[in-house]
C-alpha cells in the first residue's frame, strides 16, 4: 500500500543555471501550496469501518491518506469476492501495458454474465472510478460500498437492485503514481496520472474509441445494459463550500424523459442524502470569472466525447460526479460513498420509472435533431446563492495580475446562471446512412458502439444524398492524437454504387440518435470532424497545361455563358487574370475531368420516401 505519514516532504530540483553553474534545490511540502483547509466532521464518518474489521479497506486502513496501488486493489477484491456469493469479477478487457480491467459484478444471485444479470429483472447500476486516475475517490469508495453490499447493513439491497463497478479504469495512469501529479488536489498522498499510456484522455474517447479502455466501457454499456451509469471524477478550480457536485444532460437535450427524471428524482434524492449526512452538494459548474464570482456560473453539460454526452446520445441516464479537489481525501471518499448509496436507494424506488423514461427516448424518432449545443445567451431568470468561500485579490510581484487567497470562511454569493440549452445546428435524420465498404475503420467503429446495420453480400446501386465539402480547416495542433477538422457541406442527389461490405446504417434503431451525431459532417464530434475522412481532400489527378489550353478553347467556343462568366473574373479579380495556373485551373474545375470524388463526403444518405 502507498503510505501516508502526515506531511510528505518532495525534494524539487528548481532548474536554473547560475554563473557558479550549481543547481538550486528547494525542500517543499505540496499541500502547503494549497489554500487553508475547511474544518469538517461530517455524520458520514460513521460509515468507515472498525479498526480490527476483516474487511477494512486500504484507504480507511491508512486513515484515508494513502490509496491503494493497482495490485494492492485487486488483491483485496478478490478476497472479498472469494468470501461473497454475491460477488463476481469479470475481465473486461486489457491496457495497451497490459494490464487487465477489472469490472466487480454485485448482485442477489452472483450473476456473473450480461444474461444472467438481466434475467433478474432488477435496476442496474454501473459506477466507474478513475477514468482520470489521480481523480481516485471513486475507488476507495467503491470499495466500502462492495463491502457493505456483501458484508454489512446495505446488503438488502441487492434483492432490489444490481451493481456493477469497475474501480479502475485508467490502470495504466493509475501506475504512473507521484505526489505531484494533482498538486492542487488534497490529498491522496499519491496519485496516479490523468490519461492513459498512449497520453490520451479517457473522457474525450466515446467517440473515437481509439484507447481499449473506453472500448471495455462501451462494450459494458451495450452488453450488460444498466440503467444509469455514474463515472467519479475530481474537479479543481475556484474554491467553494460544496464538497460533492454533478451534472447530466438535462431534459432538453437528446435523453429528454431521462433528463427529467435525472432532475426530477435522482437530483433531489443526492442533495438530501448527502446534506443529511453533513455534506454540501451542488451543481458542476464553472465559474466566468475567478476574481468576479458575481458575473456568472455554467452547468456543465457535455458533448458525445465525454461519458455523461455519450450517454444522453444513447440513452442510457448518465451522471458526471465531480469532488471538489480541495476538500480532504476522506470527505471526498465518504461523500462519494454516501452518493453511491443514494442512487443505488433511489434505483430501487423509482427504478421502473427510469425503465420507462429510457424507453421513451429510445423510440423516440428525431424529425429535426440538435447537433449540439452551445451556452445560453441570457442566464435563468432567478439568482443562484453560490455556497462560496470569501477569497481575498491582492497584486502579484510574480505574475502581474491579481493573486486569490481563500479565507476559508464560508460566504453566499448571488449569481446568474447559464446553461447550455441553446442548438447548434440540426439536421433531418435520412432513413439510413450508406458507408462505403473502403472506410472499414468506420464501420468497425459503428459496430463496436453497438449500431445495428446491414453489410452488403453483394454492390448495390441507389440514388442518395451525399456532401460535396469546402475548403477544410484543420486544427493547428493535434487533439488526443488526432487533427481536427471542419468544412462546409453542400448536399446534393447522386449515384451511387457501393462495393460488397459496404454498410446501411438505419436510424431507425434505439442508437439512431448516435448514428446520425457519428456520420453527420457537421456534427461537433463525428467521426469526421475526427479526422476519419480526410483522405478525401487529396487531390491525385491532375492534367498538364498542353492539355487544358486546347480544353479551355473548346469550352470556351461551347458555351457563350462560360466565356461571360471568365471574363468577368479577369476583370474583377487582378491576381487571378494575372496567374496562368488559376487561369487554367478554373476551367479544369469545370470540366469533366475534374475527380467527381474529390472533396465528396463518402457516406451517403438515404432519404425517408
Amino acid at each position: 500500500m502507498r503510505q501516508g505519514n502526515g506531511v510528505l516532504l518532495i525534494l524539487v530540483a528548481i532548474l536554473a543555471w547560475p554563473a557558479s553553474g550549481e543547481v538550486d534545490s528547494l525542500v517543499i511540502d505540496p499541500q502547503s501550496l494549497l489554500p487553508p483547509e475547511v474544518t469538517w466532521n461530517g455524520a458520514s464518518q460513521g460509515l468507515v469501518a472498525a479498526t480490527g474489521d476483516p474487511w477494512l479497506t486500504p484507504a480507511e486502513a491508512s486513515g484515508f491518506t494513502s490509496t491503494p496501488t493497482y495490485d494492492e486493489t485487486m488483491e483485496w477484491l478478490r478476497g472479498l469476492v472469494a468470501a461473497s456469493p454475491k460477488l463476481q469479477m469479470v475481465a473486461t478487457g486489457r491496457s495497451w501495458e497490459d494490464r487487465t480491467l477489472w469490472m466487480v459484478v454485485a448482485s442477489a444471485t452472483g450473476a456473473a454474465t450480461p444474461d444472467q444479470l438481466q434475467g433478474l429483472d432488477k435496476p442496474i447500476l454501473l459506477a466507474q472510478a478513475g477514468i482520470h486516475s489521480g481523480e481516485i475517490d471513486g475507488k476507495d469508495a467503491g470499495l466500502m460500498l462492495l463491502r457493505d453490499l456483501a458484508m454489512g447493513d446495505l446488503s438488502p439491497l441487492l434483492d432490489q437492485v444490481s451493481l456493477l463497478f469497475i474501480p479502475i479504469l485508467n490502470v495504466d495512469g493509475h501506475e504512473r503514481v507521484s505526489p505531484l501529479s494533482r498538486v492542487n488536489q488534497r490529498g491522496p498522498d499519491e496519485m496516479g496520472w490523468r490519461t492513459n499510456a498512449r497520453n490520451l484522455n479517457l473522457n474525450r474517447d466515446y467517440v473515437k474509441l481509439d484507447t481499449p479502455e473506453i472500448r471495455a466501457v462501451v462494450q459494458i454499456l451495450d452488453r450488460w445494459q444498466p440503467d444509469l451509469y455514474l463515472d467519479l471524477h475530481v474537479t479543481d478550480g475556484v474554491e467553494k463550500q460544496s464538497d460533492i457536485t454533478w451534472g447530466f444532460n438535462g431534459g432538453h437535450a437528446h435523453s429528454p424523459a431521462i433528463g427529467k427524471w435525472l432532475e426530477r428524482q435522482l437530483g433531489p434524492a443526492m442533495e438530501a442524502d448527502l446534506r443529511a449526512m453533513g455534506h454540501i452538494p451542488g451543481p458542476h459548474v464553472f465559474v466566468f470569472d475567478r476574481t468576479d464570482l458575481a458575473r456568472g456560473i455554467l452547468a456543465w453539460e457535455g458533448g458525445p466525447r465525454y461519458s455523461d454526452g455519450y450517454g444522453s446520445s444513447r440513452h442510457v441516464a448518465t451522471v458526471l460526479v465531480e469532488n471538489h479537489s480541495l476538500k480532504p481525501y476522506k470527505q471526498r471518499v465518504l461523500g462519494t460513498r454516501v452518493l453511491l448509496e443514494s442512487v443505488l436507494e433511489v434505483l430501487a424506488k423509482e427504478g421502473g420509472e427510469l425503465v420507462r423514461a429510457t424507453r421513451a427516448d429510445r423510440n423516440r424518432r428525431w424529425t429535426d435533431l440538435p447537433l449540439g449545443w452551445a451556452r445560453d445567451d441570457e442566464p435563468q431568470d432567478e439568482l443562484y446563492a453560490f455556497p462560496a468561500v470569501e477569497q481575498r485579490l491582492s497584486p502579484s510581484s510574480v505574475s502581474g495580475g491579481q493573486r486569490i487567497q481563500w479565507t476559508g470562511k464560508s460566504v453566499t454569493v448571488m449569481v446568474p446562471v447559464y446553461r447550455t440549452t441553446r442548438p447548434v445546428g440540426s439536421v433531418v435524420p435520412p432513413a439510413a446512412y450508406w458507408v462505403p465498404a473502403a472506410w472499414s475503420d468506420v464501420i468497425e467503429r459503428l459496430a463496436a458502439h453497438g449500431i445495428e446495420m446491414e453489410i452488403l453480400d453483394e454492390a448495390r446501386s441507389l440514388e442518395v444524398e451525399m456532401y460535396r465539402l469546402g475548403e477544410p480547416e484543420y486544427s493547428t495542433e493535434p487533439f488526443e492524437g488526432r487533427w481536427r477538422v471542419e468544412a462546409e457541406a453542400v448536399p446534393s442527389s447522386v449515384p451511387q454504387t457501393f462495393a460488397t461490405g459496404s454498410a446501411r446504417v438505419s436510424t431507425d434503431q434505439p442508437l439512431g440518435v448516435l448514428v446520425s451525431l457519428l456520420l453527420e459532417p457537421a456534427s461537433p464530434d463525428s467521426f469526421f470532424q475526427w479526422g476519419f475522412f480526410s483522405e478525401v481532400f487529396q487531390r491525385t489527378e491532375y492534367a498538364e497545361s498542353y492539355v487544358l489550353e486546347p480544353l479551355a478553347e473548346q469550352m470556351l467556343a461551347a458555351d457563350p455563358s462560360l466565356r461571360e462568366e471568365f471574363e468577368k473574373r479577369l476583370a474583377e479579380d487582378k491576381e487571378f487574370a494575372a496567374s496562368p495556373r488559376q487561369r487554367l485551373y478554373w476551367f479544369y474545375e469545370r470540366s469533366p475531368l475534374l475527380d467527381t470524388r474529390w472533396r465528396l463526403y463518402p457516406v451517403g444518405r438515404e432519404l425517408a420516401p
